[in-house]
């Protein structure tokens, strides 16, 4: 058979080379044109358009000038194509701009003043930055519903809805639960729900931080702080083990909201309802100061009383002192914890907050409500058991002591009254039916209150696991408390042995330099505190 002399197909080209105001780029094809401006630093204004979400162009506020068509073109909406020449600062296009704009405020009240969206308002950005014009309007504007209950989280002002339609595509796209709807026409067309249906799936929040104006609000952050008033801090939600970016948004030492934080490889710019609220456990019963017994002591007296027991306990046999790694410790508390327990000789265990396997969906909730069991399970060691071998340990007389690094520790009643019979050690940041009985507590900063690391294993499946990812304090813990790692350093050296720590960073590359599997982990560059923009402001 003769061999063909046919030259192979050229593949087909995966990149588009356009001008974007006389300067020539390339981008990947497939690129909207809104895309391919941002990468030039062109900046287009638009209300609909929002990456993670398809573009329906409804506003018209994006609207660019291709050379050769005789219509202006929605950039969101609009491929790049070869050899396009794009120009977006014209007279004309600037002034269709101006006119949508103006289009779009026709009706829309002037609640600024006591609108929770003020200074994080698209809208209210726009119109400083591109019109900055008295209102033509000088009759009675159309009035809709205001304060309109949605459903468990959300209201509604439909007099400040732009009808963009972001949050219908977040609950159709992203929740994949179509609970909203528009209903009638023209200027009277208003945002609802779909009949016989409320806004109640666990993703209903994201509809509230893409609403580009004051639409919709949230019912727990709702007229309790001012965004310019508040700081923003990089974190990681404590919620589950999918390990969604979040930033932590706080001020005079709390917390008002997290938010989610952009991620492709995980959360995307998403988060659930649930991850929002674990926010509220940090102001809700904290232990405040150390305890021996019923009675508080200090610190380093309780710290000394520790060691003591320990040591008295080791001294009999390594093996009767247990440890507890907690699926909500950091990593770098963690991998303390087993410099520690290696010395000692100890059992190690892990525990954490009992799965909830009907939490689990396909987006982003995981069964598993711990942030870091993967963490509390590499530093445990492969012999470390769990729960049900720690059940079995207490009720067969196998332990005298129990050090516990964290309080979630889900035992029968039979155990909890073994643990009546041995020492235990509670690092905790509130009190529940472990520190009750309890020799010594310990308090215990919580997530938002340290610096250090995650590791996450969702068990959604799509999303990117055992990735390393870095928390930052936003504040300082209340009262004594202190992260765990610190407790966990202050005993060891009580027990004579030589923890040379001074921070987290320290411990995280030493704990790098230990563990193999971690020897990609990046530590990441210190973010500093910064405050929210007014969003009137440029930059």
């Amino acid at each position: 058979m003769a061999e063909s002399n046919a030259a192979a197909p050229a593949p087909a080209p995966t990149t588009v080379t356009l001008k974007i105001d006389g300067r020539s780029i390339t981008v990947p094809k497939g690129t909207n044109l809104l895309e391919a401006c941002k990468t030039v630093g062109v900046d287009i204004s638009y209300f609909c358009y929002h990456p993670g979400l398809s573009s329906p162009a409804v506003c018209r506020q994006c609207l660019v000038e291709i050379v050769g068509q005789p219509k202006l073109v929605p950039s969101c909406y609009t491929p790049v194509a070869d050899n396009m020449d794009v120009i977006t600062k014209s007279d004309k296009v600037l002034l269709a701009r101006q006119q949508m704009l103006e289009f779009t405020l026709v009706n829309h009240p002037v609640d600024c003043p006591i609108c929770d969206k003020a200074g994080e308002c698209t809208l209210q950005k726009l119109y400083m930055e591109w019109d900055g014009a008295p209102s033509r309007v000088d009759h009675n504007k159309v009035h809709k519903p205001k304060a309109v209950d949605l459903g468990p989280t959300i209201v509604l002002d439909a007099e400040r809805c732009i009808l963009c339609t972001r949050c219908i595509r977040v609950c159709n796209e992203v929740a994949h639960s179509p609970q909203l709807t528009m209903s009638y026409r023209g200027n009277h067309e208003i945002l609802t729900t779909a009949p016989g249906t409320l806004l109640d799936n666990p993703y209903s929040l994201n509809t509230v931080d893409v609403c580009p104006v004051g639409a919709l609000t949230s019912k727990d952050f709702r007229f309790h702080m001012r965004a310019w008033e508040l700081y923003k801090t990089e974190s990681v939600c404590p919620g589950c083990s999918t390990g969604c970016n979040i930033e932590i948004h706080h001020a005079q030492k709390r917390v008002w909201r997290l938010m989610p934080r952009l991620n492709p490889d995980v959360n995307k710019y998403w988060m659930c309802d649930e991850g929002r609220m674990t926010y509220h456990a940090l102001d809700e019963g904290r232990i405040l100061g150390a305890r021996l017994g019923d009675d508080p002591a200090p610190l380093d007296k309780a710290v000394a009383f520790v060691a003591d027991r320990i040591e008295q306990a080791r001294q009999k046999d390594p093996r009767r002192v247990g440890v507890v790694f907690g699926a909500q410790a950091t990593n770098e508390d963690l991998y303390a914890l087993s410099v520690v327990t290696a010395a000692l000789g100890a059992r190690a265990f892990v525990a954490g907050r009992p799965v909830v396997p009907e939490r689990e969906d396909t987006i982003l909730r995981s069964r598993d409500v711990n942030p870091n069991r993967a963490g509390a399970q590499l530093f445990a060691g492969l012999e470390a058991g769990g729960v049900a071998e720690l059940e079995k340990a207490l009720l067969g007389d196998e332990l005298d002591l129990l050090w516990c690094v964290g309080e979630d520790l889900p035992l029968s009643d039979a155990a909890f009254e073994a643990l009546d019979a041995i020492d235990t050690v509670v690092q905790a940041a509130h009190d529940n039916q472990l520190t009750a009985g309890a020799d010594v507590v310990l308090p215990a900063a919580m997530w938002a209150e340290v610096d250090g690391t995650f590791t996450n294993a969702p068990t959604v499946p799509g999303i990117a696991s055992r990735r390393v990812q870095r928390m930052r304090a936003a504040f300082d813990p209340p009262g004594a408390a202190a992260p765990h790692w610190q407790h966990v350093v202050a005993i060891a050296r009580r027990l004579g042995q030589s923890l040379e720590y001074p921070n987290p960073r320290a411990l995280f590359n030493a704990m790098k330099e230990q563990t193999p599997t971690l020897a990609s982990a990046e530590w990441g560059r210190p973010v500093p505190l910064v405050q929210l923009r007014f969003a009137g402001s440029r930059g």
